[in-house]
């Protein structure tokens, strides 16, 4: 899973580790934007929406500003309004903070970035002097423009590579030197604070020379928060899904999907079998839940809660190996869900592992008061029921 956090979050953490940011101002309302602009010399500025999302600029959410009232126009239009992008879907995302930076004169625009590379098993620098907001595009049609540095698993980013790569890209003397800088402190602070992706787009060198980092992107392995309580804190949970949230407080692994079939899961691997048979079958998976090894009453209790609060789902798999957690104990636990949450959609139950005999003779007592429960003999019995009460429903 990924944590997220916004640009002017990530250019606080260019800044503080030697990376030229140039300066801004975060604002919440349209008279602090307008204050911000003159602030800034009453010059061209930029208001930007901090968001989430990239697509910001084609969605209408990153302007250039001329005087203090259309600062405050813009400002107010960005706030009262949901961006939409080719990456937030139809329902957009909310905006509630922005940022006012001067006009920069750009002579040259480049990308930088670290990302994890799956395919090399190791973190790689990604580089491209074709930076900017088609960076994508260029990745695409012409990704013999992007230049990629493997970074060592120990030593990290080494200080003859990033000379090579500014070399490649076109830096040249002093530029040459502060590029190698920025990589290499850009390689840094991606290791120090456990990042997935560290991001400058676009690195640019200014008319009057000068090499900056305009925009930013981090992204963190969420799993490693526990080490980095500074950056945790910097979470903005309104850019999130609200059922993602509840899910992250209850420490549920929570994904919402397209589909209308629940899943209910303790084990990844196990979840991502259920959805492939779930598919397999004709039916469209609504989540991706997995509840842990160590699942209780009240975790199941709350899972059905955040399942039914989606009002896409009209049938619920519950999948579940009995190991840690026994079987008679879960059935316990779904039969108690059911009481205080009520089913009042189909669920089908799939209980193997440990006293599965015992757990499968408490949801037949459980039918009764619970007449939506179905239990399932195994896993193809269980979504081709679950698939089949979701189409009659």
């Amino acid at each position: 899973m990924l944590m997220k956090i916004h640009e002017y979050q990530s250019r606080q953490i260019l800044s503080e580790n030697g990376i030229p940011v140039p300066p801004a101002e975060v604002c919440y309302t349209p008279d602090e934007t307008a204050d911000a602009f003159k602030k800034f010399g009453g010059g061209m500025c930029v208001v930007k929406a901090q968001v989430y999302a990239g697509g910001r600029g084609k969605a209408g959410f990153v302007k250039l500003v001329k005087s203090a009232d259309e600062a405050r126009e813009v400002a107010k239009f960005m706030l009262t309004n949901r961006m939409v992008s080719y990456q937030t879907g139809a329902e957009g995302v909310p905006v509630n903070v922005l940022i006012v930076a001067p006009g920069v004169d750009i002579a040259r625009e480049f990308y930088l970035g670290i990302t994890v590379d799956r395919a090399r098993n190791t973190s790689t620098m990604i580089a491209s002097a074709e930076g900017g907001v088609e960076i994508e595009e260029v990745a695409k049609k012409s990704p013999e423009k992007v230049l990629k540095v493997p970074l060592h698993p120990t030593l990290g980013l080494q200080p003859f590579q990033a000379r090579d790569l500014a070399y490649k890209l076109g830096f040249k003397d002093k530029l040459a030197a502060e590029a190698t800088k920025i990589m290499m402190n850009l390689a840094k602070v991606f290791l120090k604070t456990d990042a997935s992706l560290a991001e400058i787009n676009p690195l640019v060198i200014t008319k009057s020379g000068q090499l900056i980092a305009l925009d930013a992107k981090f992204n963190f392995d969420d799993n490693a928060m526990f080490r980095q309580k500074p950056i945790e804190g910097m979470a903005d949970e309104s850019q999130e899904r609200p059922l993602d949230v509840r899910a992250k407080k209850a420490s549920l692994n929570y994904i919402a999907l397209d589909g209308n079939i629940a899943c209910l899961v303790n084990g990844a691997g196990l979840a991502m079998a259920t959805m492939d048979i779930i598919k397999y079958h004709g039916g469209d998976p609504a989540n991706f839940l997995d509840v842990g090894g160590g699942v209780t009453a009240d975790g199941a209790i709350e899972a059905f809660r955040i399942i039914l609060a989606d009002p896409k789902v009209k049938g619920i798999l519950v999948n579940i190996f009995g190991g840690i957690a026994k079987c008679d104990l879960i059935a316990e636990a779904l039969v108690k869900a059911g009481q205080e949450v009520g089913f009042k959609v189909p669920v089908v139950v799939r209980l193997e592992g440990t006293n599965v005999d015992k757990a499968r003779e408490i949801l037949k007592n459980a039918m009764s008061s619970l007449p939506t429960l179905q239990p399932a003999t195994d896993l193809t019995d269980a979504a081709k029921k679950v698939v089949a009460a979701t189409r009659a429903a």
